[in-house]
């Protein structure tokens, strides 16, 4: 059996999270339309007779940036690239970005078998200029594979993750053969609520908020859990919470449904606002918010 651990690496919103969902077949990582939507590695565990692939989701690479929670998105992208057995690059254009050049260097300095998958090709309609640039990236870096998919559409993924599979090292499965993430409930809960909250919010807001579970309370016929969304000032307060609090109790019947979907029990859902001034900029609340290296 081969088994190993997958990073999926590239620019903000090329659709790593999508791509890793679909891989297994069950949502793990939220997604949304908004760059920068993941902010922890998360892992997402495939098991087959074939063997067990470890898939690693990760924030996207990006340009350094003076506030602590970009410096924290970073390395924890950076950081994905220790110990792995393989390298899915996602980009999503047939054209390469300033911030590429970049990631070729920390590739070459890693020294790890790479596929190259090209998303959201259902949008090319020059097959021509597809291969030339297929051509032309095999000649910039020595890929193991070049693959053509669109991870919405599901539109070559087979074939990637048989390529997957077949590039990881021989070996005995690590995680269980039922497990498929290496994250608790708590965490997978709290991930939906922001979700919905970064989904119906406008575009800044969503970086100024996260959501810690304060209490996850599992009863015989009901699963009570008590969440805080925090902001960082009071004006964004009263936005998520919305005119007499309509906001707030849609984004709490949403995020309902999913956790009840997710942890297959009926849930009793609270949610409350609070302002942590400037916590993203601010290395201690971070660390007290759950961003930990």
């Amino acid at each position: 059996m081969n088994c190993g651990y997958v990073a999926f690496i590239g620019q903000p919103n090329v659709g790593k999270s999508t791509l890793m969902n679909h891989l297994l077949g069950q949502k793990i990582s939220i997604t949304s339309r908004k760059p920068q939507t993941t902010r922890h590695q998360i892992l997402g565990i495939k098991t087959t007779d074939k063997g067990q692939a470890i898939f690693m989701d990760t924030p996207g690479m990006h340009e350094s940036s003076k506030k602590a929670f970009n410096r924290y998105l970073n390395k924890t992208a950076d950081t994905t690239l220790l110990g792995v057995d393989l390298v899915v690059w996602l980009i999503d254009s047939l054209a390469w970005q300033d911030y590429d050049e970049v990631i070729f260097k920390k590739l070459e300095r890693a020294n790890i078998p790479v596929i190259l998958a090209v998303n959201k090709i259902d949008r090319v309609k020059n097959k021509q200029a597809m291969l030339a640039f297929f051509a032309d990236a095999q000649k910039k870096f020595p890929f193991k594979e070049i693959v053509p998919i669109s991870a919405l559409k599901q539109t070559n993924l087979d074939l990637l993750d048989n390529l997957i599979m077949q590039l990881l090292p021989e070996g005995n499965i690590i995680y269980p053969a039922d497990q498929i993430t290496d994250r608790p409930e708590r965490f997978l809960v709290a991930e939906i609520i922001r979700e919905k909250l970064t989904r119906r919010l406008g575009d800044e807001l969503p970086y100024a908020l996260t959501v810690e579970i304060e209490k996850f309370e599992e009863l015989p016929h009901i699963t009570k859990i008590y969440a805080l969304i925090w902001v960082e000032r009071e004006t964004q307060k009263n936005i998520v919470i919305g005119k007499q609090g309509e906001f707030l109790k849609s984004i709490g019947m949403e995020a309902r449904k999913d956790i009840e979907a997710l942890i297959d029990s009926k849930v009793y859902l609270q949610l409350w606002v609070k302002v942590k001034s400037g916590w993203s900029d601010n290395e201690r609340a971070l660390q007290s918010l759950g961003f930990k290296e």
